[in-house]
């Protein structure tokens, strides 16, 4: 800028002085929007390559497939820079060939699973098999069945943490009749036979009386909505229901005001709802030569008059500005450098800015601290009965999981009395519902920024902390407990406080993971409990987490209690095929270390291991089968709600079969 010299300048700031040297002038404004983001499916060239993506904190979904070409594929929630930032790592956004290295020797396989599912787009074969060469053997499966039909399906290995779990098949393969009988082979000579067995072929949902009434959702509901819907329940049923206020108050959906002109980020000592929003601040050039730099203040008005030179030219820095207004102003502000921006850079005269906590959500939306819900069901809600627990929206972009919660409780309660399968389940059991864990989140995903996962508790410092930042802020509710934590030492959740996966600051440092806990703690009689979340079609269980080195997962369930896991998975599953056809792949069923990754510090495993609750999570929103491209398709977190309601009522009935499992549970006392 003209008129800058390389003489010292002397600037006043109240009684304060300062002795700064020459400014450099300043660059292009840097941005204080965020970056838009999308759902992109990636493709890492290893399961290697996909731990690395994972440990980067990168936020990724459930829908994770293998190729067939050894690669991984996964749906990520990526603004463009950090899309290119992981294609610098050298993930790809299109499967590209690669080499598979082949086994040498013959080797033993064994058939581990092979099932056929009957879904409403036809019959679908599913493989699971191990090769004494690991995961260098080229597998095939070669199959038979009913008409003489037939078939031959590539198997892909499944590799975690660099321990070979066995071969599968890509995604269930299409058959035009039921499949019988397979044949896997080792392109070395190895062979196994198997017979098919159906999949889930569980218990069959209970029979319900003519008139049964289902379908009582009609569109994705933000938390005041689902709150009013369980209030509006306990007074219509008073007799079958008790409304509990969970003890820890949320966050609120509120934030600090903020402004940012250059690289000076001005943020409210209040939150923008309590007074924050009613700041303004404005840099203005005094417009007289060698001019100190002053801050004053009316009421909510900042005003910086910026120092100048002998010709008039401004020549505060940022990080004088800074200094000044902390000094000046540091009842109402907190004023911080852009990032890790030097502040040698000249401030420009900015005209008067509001400062704002960029809420969008209309004023009938609290910006308070927030009291999460739960609506207890039952006849007998004493503790004498079996408790089941119910909770979803641990992260705040599943849109269809409180559906899910409020259709179960719809069923069960306008049912009780005509249904005597319905009667019976809330004669044997006490059942807990909390349609949203974390509300504040939520409110931010429907009004502000839909792929929000984490609450809305900022724990990142300054340089993290501008308003272009705004949308990766807060905790990942299923990251903060505290059985198998990233303090633990274990793998799967971050300490960057902009990571989709960052576990906060202490085991349990939210009030989201505290109130989930707190059931437990303090209703013993639960002893069965569903995390509902979205998207990708899993059903699983502990444990959840591993150590990177060797693999070394939380301990894992004894034999009989995995028996009993995969048993009521079954009986569940066919619960929710029966709704629409919909079922849950079986290499998609099990333990959360099996099946999807590890996720350190989440809620069923201290359910599990701390409070011997059996702890499921449902992956509600199963690829669907597109007939044209004879592709399996994902259908993202928010679908369009003609879809978010077709899986509300099937994983509805999926939760009300798993109700049934509780009301046959026989605790041994």
């Amino acid at each position: 800028m003209r008129g800058l010299r390389a003489s010292a300048v002397v600037l006043a700031i109240g009684v304060t002085t300062y002795l700064v040297t020459a400014p450099v002038p300043a660059a292009e404004p840097p941005p204080t929007t965020p970056e838009p983001a999308s759902v992109v499916t990636v493709t890492v060239a290893d399961r290697a390559a996909f731990e690395r993506l994972v440990d980067s904190g990168a936020d990724l979904t459930e829908r994770i497939r293998p190729q067939a070409d050894g690669s991984i594929q996964v749906d990520a929630v990526v603004t463009p820079s950090q899309l290119a930032a992981i294609q610098a790592e050298g993930a790809r956004t299109q499967k590209a060939p690669t080499n598979t290295p082949k086994a040498t020797q013959q080797d033993r396989i064994v058939i581990e699973r092979a099932v056929w599912m009957k879904t409403r787009d036809g019959y679908f074969l599913s493989v699971e098999a191990t090769s004494g060469a690991g995961a260098a053997a080229t597998l095939s499966a070669a199959w038979r069945g009913v008409g003489g039909s037939s078939g031959t399906v590539a198997m892909v290995p499944f590799v975690d943490d660099d321990v070979y779990l066995g071969h599968q098949f890509e995604t269930p393969a299409p058959a035009p009749q039921r499949p019988i009988w397979v044949t896997v082979t080792s392109a070395t000579g190895g062979r196994a036979d198997a017979l098919v067995r159906e999949w889930p072929g569980g218990k069959a949902p209970d029979r319900h009386t003519p008139g049964y009434q289902k379908d009582f959702v009609t569109q994705y509901m933000p938390p005041g909505q689902l709150n009013d819907r369980i209030k509006a329940l306990h007074e219509q049923f008073p007799r079958l229901t008790d409304i509990i206020k969970l003890p820890y108050l949320t966050n609120g959906y509120r934030r600090h005001a903020q402004a940012q002109f250059g690289t000076v980020v001005v943020t409210s000592k209040a939150y923008g709802s309590e007074g924050g929003n009613d700041v303004s601040i404005e840099a203005v050039n005094p417009g007289a030569p060698s001019s100190p730099l002053r801050v004053t203040v009316n009421g909510t008005r900042i005003t910086v008059s910026l120092a100048t030179d002998a010709s008039g030219t401004p020549v505060s820095t940022a990080a004088q500005v800074i200094a000044a207004i902390n000094a000046g102003a540091g009842t109402l502000v907190e004023a911080t450098p852009y990032r890790n921006d030097p502040g040698t850079g000249v401030v420009a005269p900015a005209p008067p800015t509001p400062l704002s906590d960029f809420l969008k959500a209309p004023a009938s939306v609290p910006r308070t601290p927030w009291q999460v819900l739960a609506l207890r069901v039952g006849v007998h809600r004493d503790g004498s009965r079996t408790g089941v627990l119910a909770y979803a929206q641990e992260h705040a972009r599943e849109w269809v999981a409180p559906l899910v919660t409020i259709e179960s409780a719809e069923r069960l309660l306008r049912n009780y009395q005509r249904d005597p399968a319905t009667r019976r389940l809330l004669e044997r059991t006490d059942i807990f519902i909390i349609p949203t864990v974390n509300p504040d989140g939520a409110n931010y995903s429907f009004y502000d920024y839909n792929f929000q996962r984490k609450n809305m508790v900022n724990y990142c410092p300054a340089q993290q902390s501008d308003p272009a930042q705004r949308n990766t802020w807060g905790v990942d509710v299923n990251r903060n407990y505290a059985v198998g934590s990233l303090s633990d030492g274990y793998f799967g959740a971050s300490t960057n406080c902009q990571s989709g996966t960052y576990a906060g600051p202490a085991e349990h440092s939210e009030a989201e993971s505290k109130n989930v806990i707190w059931m437990a703690q303090t209703f013993h009689n639960i002893k069965f409990a569903m995390n509902v979340h979205s998207y990708g079609g899993y059903f699983m269980w502990p444990p959840g987490a591993y150590k990177l080195d060797g693999r070394v997962t939380l301990p894992r369930p004894t034999d009989q209690q995995l028996d009993f896991f995969l048993r009521s998975a079954k009986t569940i599953e066919s619960g929710i095929a029966a709704e629409r056809g919909t079922v849950t792949w079986p290499q998609q069923t099990g333990p959360v270390t099996d099946v999807l990754y590890s996720a350190a510090g989440n809620s069923a495993d201290e359910l599990w291991y701390d409070h011997g609750v059996y702890g499921w999570d449902f992956e509600v929103g199963n690829d669907l089968w597109n007939p044209q491209t004879q592709a399996w398709e994902g259908v993202g977190f928010q679908p369009d709600f003609a879809e978010g309601h077709q899986e509300a009522l099937e994983y509805a009935a999926g939760l009300i079969s798993l109700i049934g499992v509780a009301a046959d549970h026989r605790e041994d006392r």
